[in-house]
């Protein structure tokens, strides 16, 4: 990982009109930085606005405020040109390898998408570049003739895979792509992503839900509650360390291999529901679940800010 900053992302913010009267705030005010090389893992509950902060990234969604800069230049006002061009460094790889998939298309078709729309290759020489995925990720080139119901989720994933590297990006976002897989394909797939990135001097934003498997991927962790980030760190750090109530619950979950030891620890429950994100209240999106709960907790939004070096928190017990 480098100190070259390849994503910057300030105050994003993407809101959902519902009504007259109601407004989704999906992801509100969302700022972090995700430097060349490094995997940023981003965690939270269902609902959270993870994906809804990549995809705006990404600019698959128009933002509603801030700013994200891919290597300098805003994402959200490039010219036709520029715009081709970060699609070819930034690609995504979906979360359900059942639906991400064109049935209708045979697999070399759906790896060579990217590479058509860029007009990298041509014949033979296209032809060639999808065998080279497929044994890159783990398939072999009688593959290459099938259709996406012939494979099995983890096959699936792999394709989806060779997709996104098929026009050699320098970013992947990869949406929960490990989700949708049975236990003991998760390990294949992360090992997998692990070395590309090692290969390839890739940059990933990792989202998922399965904590134990982000602290084995990730370099750094954001930890998102209710489209807000409450708190961001190197991910040893974390797990030594949380400041966030939240963050204190979410990772007290994390089941641990010894009986003995999971046996008598104590796991901190959160009392009461999840508020909807569609109109909040003011002040701390947590508030209502704080067992720290304090006035200024109902009239203010807690800062991101520095507490120790590194680790970010966005609480007002610090």
């Amino acid at each position: 990982m480098s100190a070259e900053k390849l994503i910057e992302v300030k105050n994003l913010k993407k809101y959902f009109k519902i009504n007259s009267k109601s407004i989704l705030k999906a992801v509100d005010d969302v700022s972090f930085d995700i430097f060349k090389g490094e995997t940023l893992g981003l965690v939270g509950e269902s609902g959270c606005g993870k994906t809804t902060c990549g995809r705006t990234m990404l600019g698959v969604y128009n933002k509603t405020g801030g700013q994200v800069f891919f290597q300098g230049k805003d994402v959200h006002n490039l010219n036709k040109g520029e715009k081709k061009n970060f699609n070819k460094n930034a690609q995504i790889i979906f979360q359900d390898p059942y639906a991400s998939l064109n049935p209708r298309l045979t697999v070399l078709d759906i790896i060579a998408e990217g590479i058509d729309a860029q007009n990298l290759y041509k014949g033979k020489e296209r032809e060639e570049k999808v065998y080279e995925l497929l044994r890159l990720v783990g398939l072999n080139k009688e593959h290459a003739n099938r259709f996406p119901h012939e494979f099995s989720g983890g096959q699936r994933q792999r394709i989806g895979i060779a997709r996104a590297l098929a026009i050699e990006p320098k970013f992947i976002m990869c949406d929960e792509p490990i989700a949708a897989l049975d236990v003991s394909i998760q390990a294949q797939i992360v090992n997998l992503l692990i070395k590309l990135q090692r290969d390839y001097d890739l940059t990933y934003l990792f989202i998922a839900h399965d904590l134990s498997m982000v602290k084995h991927i990730s370099d750094r962790i954001g930890v998102m509650y209710l489209g807000t980030m409450v708190e961001l760190a190197e991910s040893n750090e974390l797990y030594k360390k949380q400041y966030h109530p939240y963050t204190q619950a979410l990772l007290s979950a994390i089941p641990i291999p010894d009986p003995k030891i999971e046996l008598a620890r104590q796991r901190i429950t959160l009392e009461g529901d999840v508020p909807s994100p569609i109109n909040p209240k003011p002040g701390c999106r947590f508030q209502g679940r704080c067992r720290y709960y304090k006035k200024v907790c109902g009239e203010e939004n807690p800062i991101l800010k520095e507490v120790s070096s590194g680790h970010y928190v966005a609480c007002h017990l610090y």
